[in-house]
């Protein structure tokens, strides 16, 4: 067994098999440990509240769809005032999860796939939907990697003041070092 392996910080198995015609509904909110362990994953600050919403219907020859939606309050620095803030996340997922040899279009079996403008099918693995990786895979994608608060304002420094440059406070010595003070 390999040493790297992949952890999922939150995992939620539904077998396709557990899945009645009338489809089945979830109503998922992991743990704190598993809340801590997604906030490190996404790299944020905090994660108060992670929901996730489904509804699981079978759909076509071995394949499942899920629809439904998750929603988070979380933790972040705002990157123009550096102070805490607190981002809700509210994603949509509609995904449709086929076997692997049924993914592949008719006649693309050898290899080259075409690509469209609708959304391909994700691989069903060995009849199985993890739930909580979904989840948090729609939560990191939903996060926003630059958080700002609502009034704060960025105010670049004057174009012609020195002192903004990188460097500015380093200009001193080497004026002592060009007069032969160092």
């Amino acid at each position: 067994m390999s040493d790297h392996v992949f952890a999922r910080p939150w995992s939620v198995p539904v077998k396709r098999g557990d899945i009645p015609e009338t489809g089945r509904h979830f109503d998922l909110t992991p743990d704190r440990a598993a809340r801590d362990a997604i906030a490190r994953l996404a790299e944020v600050v905090d994660l108060p509240r992670l929901e996730a919403t489904f509804d699981v219907t079978l759909h076509g020859r071995g394949g499942l769809r899920v629809v439904g939606h998750v929603s988070a309050t979380v933790g972040q620095v705002c990157v123009v005032t550096v102070e805490p803030i607190e981002s809700e996340i509210d994603e949509p997922i509609d995904l449709v999860f086929l076997p692997a040899a049924a993914s592949l279009p008719a006649g693309q079996e050898d290899g080259e796939i075409e690509v469209s403008a609708e959304d391909e099918p994700e691989v069903l693995v060995n009849g199985t939907v993890d739930l909580g990786a979904i989840a948090t895979e729609f939560l990191v994608l939903g996060i926003d990697p630059y958080p700002r608060k609502p009034d704060a304002i960025f105010e670049a420094p004057a174009a012609g003041d020195s002192s903004a440059r990188p460097f500015a406070a380093l200009a001193p010595l080497k004026d002592k070092k060009s007069h032969g003070e160092g």
